[in-house]
């Protein structure tokens, strides 16, 4: 295949939009804003669908209002990754205590098993398939804290995970990048927007009210409830849940102080010969690294592209100038892949904790949920469904991630101008780590 030049490394066609679009791209919600509803649930990703779905399934009438086209958001920007349990801190029981750690391991299991038998009961058509994941150390240093933190997930979250030493890695991934790295079986993959858009049919065919190109520009207490105020009219709520992650605004001023909103950027390739996609990814699972800046990686449902996903810009960048950052870096992964260019590059919004553990929480009737921290397709659907079940008083116990203090720093409004800063040291220490003049923290 030729090799293509800095200046040629995008087709002719090259677009900004998701490649998962062109499968299932988001479509509009006509519906009007009703004037009351019981539970009106502000953002229309997998949250707050999933929430609506538990209220509707037990009689409690649920709005849903997006900003955009339902299914514009993260829920389909993402890269389709379904990692085990997802990512937990790895000090969890310093920052929680053990009896509340105990609490979310418990229930990040929970989360993994909800997603997936709500995929096979439902029957969803989301290209699902658990061939695990392959995680990469950067350094040795790295792979020596994989192997260790290994033995403590298959004791406490029971995951089939085996440590892959570097002799031995070009069995599940065609590239000397890494020092090594772990599999955890348990790992899945899926077409996102083919996910959201089975989650948006489910939840409407249960009654629940989806209203797009709706923005919230108000919430205010009244007598009855609540007044949530938007582009297309006020509706009168009973109860409220926001949840809208790394799309949090003003309207939600004391949310938004415990988020750091980072863009996410994504690429696709153009279709390759599949023999090509094999020799990168053998075992076909989805891939991901130790780095503090990351990279995570799959194929396409079809194994004829890989999708490939890095901190291409530290801050709301330009997604051309994304692409040619990601280009480079899939090349550093495979060398191999010079000369393929890239079909789509695209971008999203997800959002951090300061402790790195997703925050549920209520008081008096008003309901957030928020802050993936990268795992997100798992996690928020799970969340969903929790604080819809918390609002119909269904919950077989409470959530392990309710209720827990929302970290912030002083003078924090939930503009993240610190993140180029901290980003471009991050860099510097992944880069010290892999040439061993660090040890890995």
């Amino acid at each position: 295949m030729p090799r293509a030049s800095t200046s040629d490394i995008f087709t002719t066609d090259w677009q900004t939009r998701p490649f998962w679009w062109e499968d299932a791209p988001p479509y509009p919600a006509g519906a009007d804003v009703p004037e009351r509803i019981d539970v009106a649930i502000v953002g229309g990703g997998y949250c707050g669908l999933m929430a609506a779905l538990a209220l509707a399934q037990h009689g409690i009438g649920a709005l849903v209002l997006e900003a955009d086209d339902p299914g514009a958001g993260a829920s389909t920007r993402n890269h389709g990754h379904i990692g085990g349990v997802g990512k937990l801190p790895a000090k969890l029981e310093r920052a929680v205590g053990a009896a509340r750690a105990a609490m979310i391991k418990e229930d990040a299991v929970r989360g993994w098993d909800y997603l997936r038998d709500l995929i096979q009961t439902q029957g969803f058509d989301v290209d699902y398939v658990q061939r695990g994941r392959f995680l990469g150390a950067h350094s040795q240093d790295a792979y020596d804290a994989l192997v260790r933190r290994a033995v403590e997930q298959r004791r406490d979250l029971n995951l089939t995970i085996r440590a892959v030493p570097r002799e031995e890695q070009r069995q599940e991934i065609g590239s000397d990048f890494y020092f090594g790295g772990t599999v955890t079986e348990e790992a899945a993959a899926l077409h996102p927007a083919k996910l959201y858009r089975a989650m948006r049919r489910l939840a409407e065919r249960a009654g629940v009210v989806v209203c797009g190109q709706a923005r919230v520009d108000g919430i205010t207490r009244v007598a009855r409830g609540f007044r949530v105020g938007t582009v297309r009219g006020s509706v009168i709520a009973d109860q409220v849940v926001v949840a809208t992650n790394g799309y949090t605004g003003a309207v939600s001023p004391a949310l938004r102080r415990g988020l750091v909103p980072v863009t996410a950027y994504i690429t696709a390739t153009e279709e390759m010969p599949e023999a090509l996609v094999a020799e990168c990814l053998p075992t076909n699972r989805t891939g991901g690294d130790t780095k503090r800046s990351l990279y995570a990686f799959r194929s396409s449902p079809d194994r004829r592209r890989i999708v490939f996903a890095a901190r291409a810009k530290w801050y709301d960048g330009n997604e051309r100038e994304a692409g040619a950052v990601l280009h480079r870096h899939l090349c550093r992964v495979w060398p191999q892949l010079r000369g393929v260019r890239l079909s789509h590059t695209w971008k999203g919004q997800i959002a951090f904790t300061f402790n790195h553990v997703p925050h549920m929480g209520s008081q008096n009737g008003l309901h957030v949920v928020a802050g993936c921290n990268g795992s997100g397709v798992t996690r928020m659907s799970y969340l969903g469904r929790q604080i819809g079940l918390k609002i119909a008083g269904k919950q077989n116990r409470p959530c392990g991630f309710d209720g827990l203090p929302m970290a912030t720093m002083p003078g924090y409004s939930g503009r993240p101008w610190f993140v180029p800063i901290l980003g471009r040291c991050y860099e510097l220490l992944d880069g010290l780590e892999r040439a061993g003049v660090l040890g890995h923290r």
